[in-house]
Formats: C-alpha cells, structure tokens, sequence
C-alpha cells in the first residue's frame, strides 16, 4: 500500500506527513485497520522498541473549578456526581504516588483543578513534589495545574517537577466550541512557557467531542509545531451531568485510525493512551500498544480505570515490556537535546493527560465538514464509565 510505505519511510526519517496523508489514515477502512496499525507498529517500535511506558495520576484538588469546558466533570456546573476536595496535604499526595511507583509508574503526573495556581499554590505542589521525590527515587513528576503565569514554570522546576502537561485537546477553529472562559492561545501560552522553563512539555488531544477528520490532523499538527516531547491521546468519556454526555462517536477501530495518525505525525516522541481506553478501545487496547508508547496505569482523575494488575497482565500477554525507571523514554536525539528535543523536523509531544473527561488506504480523502458517524445504540457503553471512589481523597486503597 502506497500511502503506508511512504508513511513508514517518513516515519523513520523524522520526516513530516502531509495533511492530505494524515487524512488518509484517518479515512481507511476497516479492512484496511491492521495493515494501518503493522505500518504504525514499525515507526513505533523503531523509536521506542517494545517498552511501555507507565504512568500514574494523582488529583491533588477535585471538582469545583472556575472553568466551562464542556467535555470535564468538574467543570463550572458540572452536575456528575464525582469526588470533590481541596488540597492533598504533601504526605498523603506521596503515599497515593508510593502506589503507582510500586505498581510499575516511572513517572507520577500531579493534577489540580482550577483555571490554573496562585503562587501559594505553586509553593503547595512545590512541597508535594518534594515529598514524593524524597520517598520514591528516581520517580518522574510532571505537573497539571492549568494555565500559568510567568514565572511559575521556572518555580516548578526549581522545586523538581521534570515536565508539565497542558493539553490543547482540539483545533483552533473550534476550540471555542467547547471552552468559553480561556482561550486556545492561552493554552499554547501556557506550554511554550513549560518549555522555555526547560521542563519536558507534554501536550495533547481529545477525541470523541464531535470533530471532524480536520479538527483532529488541525491539532496533531498543531502540537507537532510546539514540539513537546509527549502527547496524550484522550478519548473522551461521556461522564452523565456534563454537556458532552451524549457523546458516544467512537469506534474501537476509530481510536486505533487516530492513534496510527498520531504517530506518523509525531514518530519520534511518547504517544501515550490517556483517558477513555477502556471504555472506547474496549478488547482492542492490546492492539494499540502497537501504536502508542504509554499508558496511565490504575484510575483517572474522576473515573475509574482498569485494574492495575490487568495493565499489567494487557501488556505481557501483547508482547510488550514495563519500561524500567533506569530506561530513558525518548530517543537520544530527543533525550539529550538541552531544549527538551526540539530540532527542525520536530515531532510533537504526554503527560497528565488523563481527562474526564472511509476511504480507500492511498488515496487522499474528499474533506469532510460533520463528524464521524455516531455508533449503534448497542455499542453505547455507559456500563464503562464509572465515578471514581478510591485513592485519592478517599480512605480506600488506589487502584495501582
């Protein structure tokens, strides 16, 4: 096939597609799904070979934020019925952390509600990055604490956070669509000022909030152009008592098409399967290890994930590996590049990206303008989408 064989040389040359390729992938059809995913599986395992990547999501503050963002549970109005508390106290930020590292987390992504943190709160997280540091050697931390404002990002790296998440979750043209009270610019803002703090910047998307083929390749090649070095690939979780409840537009076979899309765009940097895999990728997530390089390992920020023990079992059984806390995730063109990878032909780049949140292969699609049709009834899956009642602000154990 003409279209992956290009896409695979590209792949390996760092070289970036076109937009009409990107579409392509996008349009395959479903006979078409494992030549898509082998031809990805090469990229993949060129860069990163067959270590997964774990990662481990702490919510350091729950529920009640300022913001509207439609696809979030704990949006301004959200009426889901999740966990909701203030700040965890450092210490038991660490012990929830202690859980994921022992069940296999390289890295520990700390989350806080809000529009983004005052500088006492910087101080907080400061001191909960040191807590878990201090206990755990050699743990990663990336920080998710929403938009920030000069001088922050220098402070969180000073006080040990490696890297910092904020996604851009979909393309400019619509982004306002979904968020009223910040702006998409505000977003970008907000990683390139993680970057020039010299932190690992991660950026990503959401899937499944009725974008077109368009919006999704707008914001891969979007998040390639602020080169971070990791991209979470959420696939939207329709949480009921939220405006994107009835959202239900994914296919197992479409999560895998936008997940191969990803990684020809962004060969060479951590594609990593954040919020909405088990619900959406379903029996099919062990297909997509082929594809993305990480995971979250346990639950989310608001939901409940897979158990921690079958992440685990997933990824023996597909023939991967648990990435060690010694193995360094990027390649050595990215890993050693002192501003966090960037180079001409730049990949994009996942870190806290947990959220609550047909054509002929060959042939460049005729565009489209509406989103990917709806699924059956019968494949609306509500039975998957659970409110999470453990770890973190609970007196229950995690799931890890």
């Amino acid at each position: 096939m003409d279209l992956l064989n290009t896409l695979v040389d590209k792949g390996l040359r760092r070289e970036l597609p076109t937009r009409a390729e990107a579409l392509a992938v996008l349009a395959t059809s479903d006979d078409d799904l494992l030549d898509v995913v082998a031809a990805a599986g090469k990229v993949r395992r060129h860069w990163f070979g067959r270590r997964v990547k774990l990662n481990y999501l702490v919510n350091l503050k729950s529920g009640l934020c300022p913001e509207d963002c439609s696809y979030c549970s704990q949006r301004l109005g959200s009426k889901a019925d999740i966990l909701k508390y203030t700040w965890l106290k450092p210490d038991d930020a660490s012990k929830a952390a202690a859980a994921g590292v022992a069940g296999g987390a390289k890295r520990v992504c700390l989350v806080a509600s809000g529009r983004g943190p005052t500088d006492r709160d910087v101080d907080r997280v400061a001191g909960t990055i040191k807590a878990i540091k201090d206990q755990n050697e050699g743990v990663e931390v990336c920080a998710c604490l929403g938009l920030l404002s000069d001088g922050q990002a220098d402070r969180l790296r000073e006080a040990g956070a490696d890297a910092y998440n904020h996604n851009l979750n979909t393309s400019e043209s619509t982004y306002g669509d979904i968020t009223t009270t910040h702006t998409y610019a505000d977003r970008v803002d907000t990683v390139q000022k993680a970057h020039a703090a010299g932190l690992s910047a991660c950026s990503g998307l959401i899937a499944g909030m009725g974008e077109t083929d368009e919006d999704l390749v707008d914001v891969v090649f979007s998040l390639r152009d602020l080169d971070p070095d990791s991209v979470p690939v959420n696939f939207l979780i329709p949480m009921e008592g939220t405006p994107l409840a009835a959202e239900w537009h994914l296919t197992p076979q479409r999560c895998l098409r936008i997940l191969a899309m990803v990684r020809f765009v962004c060969p060479d940097v951590e594609v990593r399967i954040a919020g909405g895999r088990e619900v959406h990728l379903r029996t099919m997530q062990p297909l997509a290890l082929n594809l993305a390089n990480s995971i979250f390992l346990g639950d989310y920020l608001t939901s409940e994930g897979q158990a921690g023990h079958a992440d685990l079992e997933m990824i023996a059984d597909a023939g991967f590996e648990v990435e060690g806390a010694g193995e360094v995730t990027l390649p050595e063109h990215r890993a050693t590049a002192g501003d966090c990878g960037s180079h001409e032909d730049a990949g994009c780049g996942g870190g806290c990206g947990g959220h609550e949140g047909a054509g002929v292969c060959g042939s460049a699609p005729a565009s489209t303008s509406t989103p990917a049709a709806a699924p059956q009834v019968d494949e609306v899956r509500r039975d998957l989408v659970a409110v999470r009642r453990r770890g973190a602000g609970t007196d229950l154990a995690p799931n890890a």
